[in-house]
């Protein structure tokens, strides 16, 4: 009987401590989300011009005083792929006033993320990050999707983490003025 209860124990505290520590880890990983969107916001970031993903070049539509909605994606990310066609068509039938939509498709193959793009119907310009200058480096996002709203001066309003649903973006566009 002895045994029983002994390795009945043993059994409860592996699963105590098995699940204090994945609760831990979840809300590590949240709050280190939180952490990031929290520095963003606020920070002005500047101007840029970048290669278009069709050629030519694309710039921070907050250079030239327009709000903005920065929407990081990439043709191999599977969220990205469930959010961009939704994403694309609210931006095809919904007035956005003064405010302007860039996409930026982050460490992918040019050829991939055309075929993306053309397929999801996207409108909207889009830069071409290959490297990942903007999305790691300027913006410091280590996932995918990101979508940041952005005053006219280019004053980091909002940041959402993770594909974002068409009330959250209508939400976004709104308060910048739309």
């Amino acid at each position: 009987m002895a045994l029983v209860s002994l390795g009945l124990g043993a059994l409860i505290a592996f699963a105590l401590i098995y699940a204090v520590s994945y609760a831990t880890n979840r809300a590590a990983s949240r709050s280190a989300t939180t952490l990031a969107s929290t520095a963003l916001v606020g920070q002005r970031i500047k101007g840029f011009t970048s290669p278009g993903l069709f050629g030519g070049t694309v710039s921070a539509p907050w250079s030239s005083g327009h709000p903005s909605v920065l929407i990081f994606f990439a043709s191999w990310c599977g969220p990205c792929q469930g959010e961009m066609p939704k994403v694309a068509a609210w931006v095809r039938t919904h007035h956005l006033g003064d405010v302007r939509v860039l996409g930026v498709d982050a460490n992918d193959q040019q050829g991939a993320a055309r075929r993306f793009v053309t397929q999801d119907k996207v409108g909207f310009p889009v830069a071409f990050d290959a490297s990942g200058n903007l999305t790691a480096g300027l913006f410091q996002f280590q996932t995918l999707p990101e979508t940041v709203f952005l005053t006219r001066t280019g004053r980091v309003l909002s940041v959402h983490f993770g594909p974002i649903a068409s009330a959250q973006l209508a939400a976004g566009v709104s308060s910048l003025g739309a």
